[in-house]
């Protein structure tokens, strides 16, 4: 029997989407891939009150829990939808829309049957590189190296992006705020392979 329990998650709605219309009102906007049970989204969101902070997160339990917080504490100005970014992405516009943006620990799969899975694929560095502005900040992050790896090749072939450090940086552009898995692996020693990237000019 299917669980119905978060059949009220929070969506976007049909069809092309802006910024406006996830969450509006002025300030700089930051695009979070991956809030997972959401201590980045939470802390960044506090430390920054006049910005506005947009979370798509795949599995609606966490998405619902957090959009809940999110609205409760920031009024609207922070949201978190249960959606895929790889469908949401294509659609969200207007181009250079974005100020940060965030990728949490993306893709804990690893047999090649799960391919098709990925979310950092080079449609999804187009998409991200489109909706930057220039000079945004995009942080990626991860904890298995091989992912790693091939995640720093896909975004520093994008004649987009540049990247800052070589290939990984010691320290989130975005702290204090970080993520639960990012906190975790704080207090178990492990490493987490960061990458940091800027939006070209032009």
């Amino acid at each position: 029997m299917r669980n119905t329990k978060y059949d009220h998650c929070p969506r976007v709605p049909e069809g092309a989407l802006t910024v406006e219309m996830l969450c509006a009102g002025g300030g700089p906007v930051m695009l979070e891939i991956g809030p997972g049970r959401g201590m980045f989204a939470l802390q960044w969101a506090e430390a920054n009150p006049e910005a506005r902070l947009i979370a798509l997160e795949i599995r609606r339990k966490w998405a619902t829990l957090l959009d809940e917080r999110l609205r409760a504490r920031h009024q609207g100005r922070a949201r978190c939808f249960a959606e895929d970014a790889n469908t949401v992405l294509p659609r969200l516009g207007p181009d250079g829309c974005v100020d940060f943006a965030a990728v949490h620990f993306p893709d804990p799969w690893w047999k090649k049957k799960h391919a098709k899975r990925l979310v950092v694929r080079d449609d999804f560095v187009h998409e991200m590189t489109r909706l930057l502005k220039p000079g945004a900040t995009l942080l990626v992050q991860t904890d298995v190296e091989d992912r790693a790896t091939e995640y720093f090749e896909r975004l520093v072939a994008h004649p987009g992006l540049v990247a800052q450090g070589a290939p990984y940086v010691d320290e989130s552009p975005f702290a204090p705020a970080r993520s639960n898995r990012e906190a975790r692996a704080a207090i178990d020693g492990l490493p987490v392979y960061r990458m940091v990237f800027v939006k070209a000019a032009g």
